[in-house]
């Protein structure tokens, strides 16, 4: 049976806090949340007199109060009751894109309640414990409400309640594992560095505690609803805080989130929409029947056309559409726009791009709901592909359209997966992204970066493919393909096989120095450890992977070199890389919410919050934004680390030819990937296959643009002369005596 109760009239609007500090009325969180200025005094008898004439009510005239500048004329057909505080009104009218609305309350349920000035309410079937900015349009809502327990979203409890009642984000791990607490300004490293170290009891707590501190547990805060900020047409509006701007129309149900907004930062919710525990950034966009429950959505992301998103915490620039994401922590710059695609348990590590008909952790493979997938950065499944728990994958990983039926490990990055059904292997292609597709390659580094519409860029979010995370993991891969390719030969050779790993990297590095590509290429090449079954895993294309790994981990170092002694003139340039100081510990990074961190720091980061020296996530943001400021410098060192181990020479021993030499070599690199790019895309236009859509070439460039008018690769080419004129320049520096 419901639990119906009748209490008074005259109670309606008054208790909202029922255990009150000594010395303290009911309002005393109210007033502290109201920062309005605004001098309110009380009705005078005429304005009393004015308001019953236009069909007002209130359970006590004396608990209105207004401004000087209230007009009684501009409210009308109401119900009033507890304290009600009104702000100016104008006989004007608010105007938002095409809705125009008189300012005034109309037509309205109103219960302890403040308003600012020249708010537009228009047909609220009840709103109870809210506190409105300026210039508000409110138009037909069924509920507004605030409950006295309201959290707007955030996973803390309230004085008196049990543990039972926190909210939780449960990612990357369906069996509740790796649960973490919501909270208004979370991160996308909060959330990391929060689901792993699970085995760290001391600091899990501390996590909890750091979120605790963040907010008060008294009872009694109204919810608030920003300046300018539009809701029309919505249905049930409970215990939301709504920040300035923002433009809710349509929506189903919101119920405890926070919708962060900002008038360089508007956040829209569209028709539809139902979400329920919840923390939404700056800038979103959530459109079109989208289901959200228990979930963080980062600032400048997007939801529409009916996306379901459950347990997951979606990172900042990214777009989930039509599909389903159950228990995820995706990082930045994700991209989800299929109807029948599906992610679940997975930990995204960023720039990835979820194909149609995937299905990417789902559970229903496994033994229990307990399997994870860990994709790298530049994760790339193909149309229909589905995995199986657990997987973990490096990055820029590719995998082709197929069920992949085995749990996967893939270390080696800018890797094309492939399944052969006939006979039943794994394949393998390293590098395929540098052997065959440059041009997407190198675009879409540049396209994240300019979709990223943050106006603070910091933390620095890491978009280029060579960075210390997939670098370190090519320098790993060229190892692997070496001692693969020792194993190959031996066994072709009927040799034995070394058990020392130093031995066996060694004879695999001699042969790809003296063997020919086609000696190379003849050989079967077997992998181990990157499925569980019983068949054979091949690489291929393992000689041009390895000496094209070479090129890249050199073109990233000798970057670093050029962008260290940029502007320097003569000696200086040779000595400013002698002097620079080198260590091992600059090798080892972590990728924490998109943004790269070496190891080190992290721990250190850890150890501080452990030992109680942090004790807010304010305090660990501004780790964050510190090692922002050293990233660039930071990762230039480690591309100088990755430089010295390729070459096997010491910067602090280079000499004018060497590094003349290394420019040559660099800048030939340079040419064959701005070759690679233009040669990539031009493939799409010498192909008849594409071709044979279009009745004439004219056409074909009407419709998708011409080769010549590409813009990136324009941009390119543009690029390589300036480099030549650059190198040329640094060369002429290093012969001045």
């Amino acid at each position: 049976m419901n639990n119906i109760k009748k209490i008074s009239v005259g109670q309606l609007g008054y208790g909202f806090i029922k255990d009150l500090p000594k010395g303290k009325d009911e309002y005393y969180l109210r007033n502290k949340q109201n920062r309005s200025g605004i001098t309110y005094r009380k009705l005078t008898a005429l304005e009393i007199e004015i308001l019953v004439r236009n069909r007002n009510t209130s359970d006590d005239w004396s608990n209105i109060l207004v401004s000087n500048e209230f007009n009684p004329e501009l409210v009308k057909n109401s119900s009033f009751f507890g304290l009600i505080r009104i702000g100016n009104l104008e006989n004007s009218c608010l105007c938002f894109s095409d809705l125009i609305v008189p300012i005034g309350i109309y037509n309205s349920t109103i219960i302890s309640s403040d308003f600012g000035n020249n708010v537009s309410i228009h047909n609220v079937n009840y709103m109870s414990h809210y506190i409105l900015g300026n210039e508000v349009i409110i138009n037909n809502v069924n509920e507004l409400v605030t409950t006295n327990h309201s959290k707007f979203g955030n996973g803390i409890i309230k004085k008196g309640e049990s543990e039972s009642v926190r909210i939780w984000l449960e990612l990357c791990n369906e069996n509740t594992g790796r649960k973490v607490l919501p909270f208004n300004g979370m991160t996308a490293g909060d959330a990391y560095l929060w689901t792993r170290h699970r085995n760290d009891a001391l600091l899990q707590s501390k996590f909890i505690e750091l979120t605790d501190n963040q907010f008060d547990n008294k009872l009694g805060y109204y919810g608030k609803i920003g300046d300018r900020t539009v809701i029309k047409n919505c249905k049930i509006i409970k215990d939301v805080w709504v920040g300035d701007d923002a433009y809710l129309k349509g929506a189903n149900k919101i119920k405890n989130v926070t919708i962060n907004s900002h008038p360089e930062a508007r956040t829209q919710v569209g028709e539809g929409c139902e979400l329920v525990n919840g923390i939404i950034g700056y800038g979103c966009r959530i459109f079109y029947g989208i289901k959200a429950v228990r979930f963080v959505l980062s600032d400048y992301s997007q939801l529409k056309y009916g996306a379901r998103l459950i347990n997951s915490f979606l990172g900042p620039n990214a777009t989930i559409s039509c599909c389903e994401v159950l228990n995820s922590l995706i990082f930045p710059a994700h991209e989800q726009h299929h109807n029948n695609s599906f992610l679940c348990a997975a930990l995204v590590m960023g720039q990835s791009n979820i194909a149609a008909g995937a299905t990417l952790g789902s559970n229903h493979n496994s033994r229990g709901a307990d399997g994870e997938v860990i994709m790298g950065r530049g994760f790339w499944p193909g149309l229909c592909v589905s995995i199986k728990h657990n997987s973990k994958f490096a990055s820029f990983s590719l995998l082709n359209k197929g069920d992949y039926n085995y749990e996967l490990n893939i270390p080696i990055p800018f890797s094309l997966i492939s399944n052969d059904p006939l006979k039943d292997e794994l394949i393998i292609m390293p590098g395929y992204w540098f052997l065959y597709n440059f041009y997407a390659l190198a675009r879409n580094a540049w396209k994240y970066v300019d979709r990223d519409k943050r106006k603070f860029k910091t933390p620095i979010f890491e978009y280029d493919y060579l960075a210390p995370d997939s670098v370190n993991e090519l320098v790993n891969a060229r190892e692997i393909i070496a001692k693969a390719i020792a194993t190959a030969q031996l066994n072709k050779d009927k040799k034995s096989i070394p058990s020392d790993d130093a031995k066996l990297l060694e004879i695999g590095t001699t042969l790809l120095k003296t063997k020919s590509k086609k000696d190379i290429d003849g050989l079967e090449v077997i992998v181990t450890g990157f499925e569980n079954s019983k068949r054979k895993t091949k690489l291929v294309k393992a000689y041009d992977a390895y000496h094209m790994f070479e090129k890249t981990i050199f073109m990233y170092g000798m970057e670093a070199a050029l962008h260290l002694t940029e502007n320097k003139k003569g000696k200086s340039i040779l000595a400013t890389l002698q002097q620079v100081k080198l260590s091992a510990t600059n090798l080892t990074w972590t990728n924490v919410g998109g943004q790269l961190i070496p190891v080190k720091n992290v721990d250190g980061l850890l150890t501080k919050i452990k030992a109680g020296s942090i004790e807010s996530w304010d305090q660990v943001h501004a780790f964050y934004e510190a090692e922002s400021e050293k990233y660039n410098s930071r990762k230039d060192l480690h591309a100088l680390s990755c430089l010295e181990q390729l070459t096997n020479k010491k910067l602090s021993k280079l000499t004018v030819s060497q590094l003349t030499t290394w420019i040559d070599d660099y800048y030939e690199i340079k040419k064959d990937i701005t070759a690679r790019i233009q040669k990539t895309r031009a493939k799409d236009y010498a192909n008849p296959f594409r071709k044979m859509v279009y009745e004439s070439e004219a056409e074909m460039n009407a419709v998708v643009g011409s080769l010549e008018d590409n813009g990136f690769i324009n941009d390119q080419n543009q690029h390589i002369e300036l480099l030549a004129i650059k190198l040329a320049e640094v060369k002429k520096q290093l012969k001045i005596k």
